[in-house]
């Protein structure tokens, strides 16, 4: 795959803590060189970035519930709510991991349900952080199969601040589940052109990356 094509998988990413505004513009600017996917923030930057991103296909994406996902789902869905009116046309909310390893699965869905409605409403994008590392090869399955069924677009492995990123082994598994009837975004740990190909091969149509222009160098 070339440079290029390679680029439009990419959500050009951003997430820690103690990004500044020039670091943020830093890499829309980066983002629109490349022509990735997106430049995927907190949902703070969100309306900096639509302005930063002006003029160019690339687009805003949000993490919501970032990073542990244990909050309540009203509050997803209003950052969501937010983030969308701030210019977002991408929203990856993490689901409640804890309730999904408990079995709770009545709320898993309630709580996916609750964003996809809001975010859905505008006509955005949707991906469903499912957390791999935390999660048995049932539980995976589980989560990519409660994604589905409340509505999502995509399922992603991954926050990036947990134990582990994204295996080729997982993405596999979740594009077994899904099919094609769902995007799968693989992300964490991924810093090289060959170790984003082996994502892409195992099924991963999007790939979040904060080592974007070590990957397409």
């Amino acid at each position: 795959m070339d440079k290029t094509t390679l680029a439009k998988y990419l959500d050009h990413t951003l997430l820690k803590p103690n990004a500044t505004k020039e670091e943020i513009i830093q890499i829309c600017n980066e983002a629109k060189q490349y022509n990735t996917a997106s430049v995927c923030v907190n949902s703070y930057w969100a309306k900096l970035v639509t302005e930063e991103l002006a003029g160019s296909d690339v687009n805003t994406c949000c993490v919501v519930g970032f990073p542990l996902g244990a909050m309540s789902s009203e509050a997803k869905a209003f950052e969501a709510t937010k983030a969308i009116a701030d210019g977002a046309e991408e929203i990856d909310m993490v689901i409640n991991v804890g309730e999904l390893i408990a079995g709770n699965d009545d709320a898993v869905l309630a709580d996916i349900k609750a964003v996809v409605a809001t975010v859905h409403q505008e006509n955005k994008l949707l991906k469903v952080i499912i957390e791999t590392s935390f999660l048995n090869h049932d539980q995976k399955v589980r989560a990519c199969e409660l994604s589905e069924e409340a509505g999502a677009d995509f399922v992603k492995t991954s926050t990036g601040f947990s134990s582990a990123g994204a295996k080729v082994e997982d993405v596999k598994l979740m594009r077994e589940v899904v099919g094609d009837r769902l995007g799968v975004k693989a992300s964490g740990g991924i810093h090289s052109y060959d170790e984003a190909m082996a994502m892409i091969e195992a099924g991963a149509s999007r790939l979040g990356v904060s080592a974007t222009l070590q990957i397409l160098s």
